[in-house]
């Protein structure tokens, strides 16, 4: 009986851990997104090169999250987690002090970096202390916290914002932040880490970091002819590093998982296509309130808080539907949903309604929450025990180079169709162009997906 409180009592205080993590990064993300078109100005940053505080951020996420995914295996999990929370908020004080462009996008590269410490680890902290048959609604509960942070994000950023100035958006989550390491260090007792620690893959993490890193720099070159080069570069540098990892004794991304499981290979794809149509919804629509429709950061946040508040309300029901109903079939819905909300999103126009926004964010955030929670239990509950941190870090980076091609779309449509140059009224038909396109492009890609999801078989038989 003892030994079952105590369980129960270690699950509670992780599972407070991890929420309390879960909320605070998005806070901040959410926070900047509305802060964005204040930089700009009072940094004197052109289009292209505002794209880079997002990307910046995303690009070093994806960078990283595989190998502090498998360091966490080799190290333990929550010590890897502790670390990357005390660094976002170190990283976090550097942005918030930025005097340039340059130094802010610095900064975020490194808060990336420390984000993905938490990213390698939440999921796989949960997966390792609750059963399978509780799994599902711990993973709900902590994508839905994700979801409240992105919710009161804008509304709490474009306040500070508007009272306090741009940098105030780097430091809202802070103190929540300190209190995930005083649970953590404190009360949290015991850790989690691979049975077999092995050895370190460093060539297949140097190798995997700078082909993100070639993308990145490739597309936000274009249309020049040395991006071409660059994005060539990052393609042979995927197909050696895929090849490298299938032989390697201990790789930082086990390839073999792709080979012999098919629910969690399409699982990790449409994970992969969801968030590269979804991710940059928050930066159009903040660009969109706030340069279209002339909005103050406050009322514009408001209305941002549509979509992620769906997510949230709906993610808990979908994840305890997961435990007992397939859960292709609930992802494959809530990515159809979310695909008709984009092609909504694609009828933006300076004069649209604000009712018709709210309508599309939501009927979007209302088809991801079918998708999230299901999908990422789906991938867990596929593989075995002794997997759990691989697995993480293969969602953990589906997830994260999603959420940078998505980015990496809006800055390919903003060179393409704005350039470098200011946003100013001049500007802001083809400001309005490019958002039109994105997300027209955003829900053709949910087709591929839809297909994915259904075709990556039964999870139960």
């Amino acid at each position: 009986m003892q030994d079952k409180q105590a369980e129960h009592s270690l699950q509670r205080v992780t599972l407070l851990m991890v929420l309390l993590n879960a909320f605070t990064t998005p806070l901040m993300l959410s926070a900047v997104n509305v802060a964005l078109p204040a930089i700009a100005t009072d940094l004197s940053m052109h289009a292209v090169l505002l794209s880079w505080v997002p990307m910046a951020y995303l690009m070093a996420s994806a960078m990283f999250v595989l190998i502090f995914g498998r360091i966490a295996d080799m190290v333990g999990r929550k010590r890897l987690f502790l670390i990357g929370t005390g660094s976002v908020i170190v990283t976090s004080l550097i942005a918030a002090f930025a005097i340039n462009g340059t130094m802010l996008i610095m900064a975020r590269f490194l808060q990336g970096m420390s984000a993905a410490m938490l990213y390698a680890t939440q999921v796989a902290i949960v997966s390792s202390v609750f059963p399978p048959a509780k799994r599902g609604q711990a993973i709900g509960l902590t994508v839905s916290t994700i979801y409240l942070g992105l919710t009161v994000g804008p509304l709490i950023g474009g306040y500070v914002i508007d009272t306090l100035g741009w940098r105030a958006s780097f430091m809202v989550h802070i103190p929540l932040a300190v209190i995930v390491l005083v649970v953590g260090l404190f009360f949290v007792k015991g850790e989690w880490s691979a049975e077999e620690r092995g050895s370190f893959d460093l060539f297949g993490a140097m190798l995997y970091a700078f082909s993100i890193l070639m993308v990145c720099i490739g597309v936000s070159w274009l249309p020049s002819s040395l991006s071409f080069i660059f994005l060539g570069v990052s393609v042979f540098g995927f197909i050696f590093f895929f090849l490298f990892e299938r032989a390697h004794k201990h790789p930082i991304l086990d390839v073999r998982l792709f080979f012999s499981n098919r629910v969690f290979t399409f699982s990790c794809l449409a994970s992969l296509i969801m968030y590269t149509a979804t991710f940059a919804n928050v930066v159009q629509v903040s660009l969109y309130l706030q340069y279209l429709k002339g909005l103050s950061a406050t009322t514009a946040g408001a209305i941002m808080m549509c979509q992620p508040l769906t997510m949230a309300i709906f993610s808990p029901l979908a994840g305890r539907l997961s435990d007992k109903f397939e859960p292709r079939r609930l992802a494959s819905l809530g990515m159809f949903i979310s695909a008709c909300g984009l092609l909504l999103l694609s009828n933006l126009r300076i004069e649209s309604n604000l009712n018709f926004l709210v309508f599309s964010l939501v009927i979007t955030g209302f088809g991801f929450s079918l998708f999230s929670s299901p999908n990422v239990n789906a991938i867990m509950s596929s593989v075995e025990k002794r997997l759990y941190g691989s697995a993480n870090g293969v969602m953990a980076t589906m997830r994260i180079i999603g959420q940078m091609t998505s980015m990496v779309l809006v800055t390919l449509m903003f060179a393409l169709m704005i350039g470098s140059v200011e946003i100013i009224p001049d500007n802001y038909p083809a400001l309005e162009n490019a958002i039109r396109t994105t997300f027209m492009i955003a829900a053709l890609l949910c087709i591929p997906g839809i297909i994915l999801s259904m075709a990556r078989g039964k999870l139960r038989y």
